[in-house]
């Protein structure tokens, strides 16, 4: 059952280390929410987190944790323990929020929803930048047709580190894109095709470039690294009124919309298509800026009290698991373009 919309829900979070600080930030800050438990396998990591939180229980043991009076658990582990972690939590009766990627196949993410899903628990996916204001502005004007059809999109997530060994940097980078573009454009792509490299330690590629072609005709593109000289995190849109850049790193005008094009028109002289090329003015509009992290952990805490889905539900999180595999695949196959499952997004 779903807690009140009333009543205060309790959350216990596993995973203190690089991320679980921002989230146990987050959820001790909204009213409705109590950080009850924290649980860590490192000592020093979780005395931190007790120092932080001093009314929240701590734990060494996921068991024990879930064992105790919380409705929501929320996990910030690495990413192939969240397969496991995710399945013990909603077994125990509990609803759960889960960092990215959902999970690392497929197979386990559609187990992770069906199992949600049966046992009536809220299942959400950390797709933080589908709450950041800036790109639901963006949304907002690829629905409302302002920048008329959309050509294509391609975005660019690079930085020197967070270098990682355990995942590469498509999994570990490029699930923000994805799922941004999946958002923008509300559909799933129908195949997918990607390119990787491993220069550091050679078992995990450094950078990936990752290209999907969506049903619409759109075609979308991902350069992910963290092996570049400058922290790079920005998108651009093409329509065919206008163009959008979003610039993630912007201390002013995040989005600027431009209003640039080309026409095709027929020249009766010569009987042919011609094209004018044409560039207005550049709107910067003013946007109200929150906390996306804080909007994302409010929304877990609305559904757990009111039972209505998430905006990044686990079957949200299904669709970018099934574009990252095909993009992994891919990329063993020496950038085979690789048929997404439409059906089963």
């Amino acid at each position: 059952m779903s807690a009140t919309p009333e009543s205060i829900v309790r959350i216990g979070q596993i995973g203190f280390g690089y991320w679980g600080p921002n989230l146990a930030r987050n959820f001790r800050a909204i009213p409705a929410c109590e950080l009850s438990a924290l649980c860590d396998a490192s000592p020093d990591r979780l005395a931190m987190a007790g120092d932080l939180y001093r009314s929240a229980t701590l734990y060494t043991s996921f068991d024990e944790m879930l064992a105790s009076e919380i409705d929501g658990v929320a996990i910030a582990t690495p990413a192939r323990s969240h397969y496991p972690l995710v399945m013990q939590a909603l077994k125990a009766g509990k609803h759960v929020f889960v960092e990215k990627p959902l999970a690392m196949t497929t197979v386990e993410a559609a187990e992770m929803v069906e199992t949600a899903e049966r046992l009536g628990r809220v299942l959400m996916v950390g797709h933080v930048f589908e709450y950041n204001p800036a790109v639901r502005y963006v949304k907002n004007l690829l629905d409302s047709g302002a920048i008329g059809d959309v050509y294509y999109l391609y975005s660019t997530r690079v930085n020197l580190g967070r270098i990682q060994s355990d995942i590469n940097a498509l999994w570990s980078i490029a699930p923000h894109d994805i799922s941004i573009f999946l958002y923008l454009l509300g559909q799933t792509p129908e195949s997918v095709s990607a390119r990787g490299a491993r220069y550091l330690s050679g078992d995990v590629e450094d950078v990936v470039f990752c290209s999907m072609q969506f049903p619409s005709g759109v075609v979308a593109h991902v350069h992910a690294s963290w092996l570049d000289p400058s922290k790079v995190r920005c998108m651009t849109v093409v329509g065919s009124h206008k163009m959008v850049v979003y610039d993630d790193l912007a201390t002013e005008g995040k989005v600027k919309i431009y209003d640039k094009g080309v026409t095709r028109f027929t020249n009766p002289q010569y009987g042919e298509y011609q094209y004018r090329l044409h560039t207005g003015d550049i709107l910067i509009p003013k946007l109200t800026m929150q906390e996306p992290l804080r909007l994302e952990c409010e929304d877990f805490v609305r559904a757990i009290q009111t039972g209505e889905s998430p905006l990044t539900d686990g079957r949200n999180g299904l669709r970018v698991v099934q574009v990252l595999e095909a993009a992994q695949r891919s990329m063993e196959r020496n950038s085979q373009e690789i048929a997404i499952n439409l059906a089963a997004a």
